[in-house]
């Protein structure tokens, strides 16, 4: 049932053209920006857009240029975690893993999670309860895990939010969802 949702979502997101994403992701970007934690906050975990996702390119450079700390992932795909470096240059990025743009080696600057104010996580898709679908390789679930206490904030178009996502035990939710449309509180 996960993996017929996911497909779902992946194709309507795919549908919509570069123009609405770009639109859509500005609009977005504007509510992030004008949240008060986001004002207040130093350090700030972004995942880097790729394949018509919210399309976070402008958001980092744009943090970058407000003197915010940009953290960025790079995943480690034999142990399916996520190794978090401070970004200092969007230029500093290249195409690694699974086609994402992650730091170049000689660029990490590994950032421990407790520094991290806000982290901003992708999804295929979400729920108003908060519950994400991923690409199903777990990345995400397990930064989750680990960063319980930080402000997890999801980023997604609306025609990605759904009635329901079927959750499992290890499965944790965004405590806020940022559309083009609104800003969902979900716990």
């Amino acid at each position: 049932m996960k993996h017929l949702l996911r497909k779902k979502l992946i194709e309507k997101r795919k549908s919509l053209s570069k123009e609405q994403v770009f639109e859509k992701s500005e609009r977005i970007q504007q509510r992030l920006f004008n949240l008060d934690e986001f004002k207040n906050s130093s350090t700030i975990l972004f995942y880097v857009s790729y394949d018509n996702e919210v399309f976070t390119h402008n958001m980092i450079k744009e943090s970058i240029s407000l003197r915010k700390k940009v953290i960025v992932p790079i995943s480690v795909i034999k142990d399916r975690t996520l190794l978090l470096s401070r970004l200092e240059r969007f230029q500093n990025l290249q195409v690694g893993s699974y086609g994402i743009l992650e730091p170049r080696p000689d660029t990490i600057k590994k950032t421990p999670i407790d520094k991290i104010d806000i982290m901003i996580v992708p999804g295929v898709g979400f729920d108003r309860s908060g519950h994400r679908i991923g690409h199903g390789k777990g990345y995400y679930d397990n930064l989750l895990k680990i960063s319980k206490n930080h402000l997890h904030i999801g980023l997604a178009f609306e025609c990605q939010i759904v009635d329901q996502i079927p959750i499992e035990s290890h499965d944790l939710p965004v405590k806020r969802i940022i559309t083009e449309k609104r800003i969902i509180n979900c716990v």
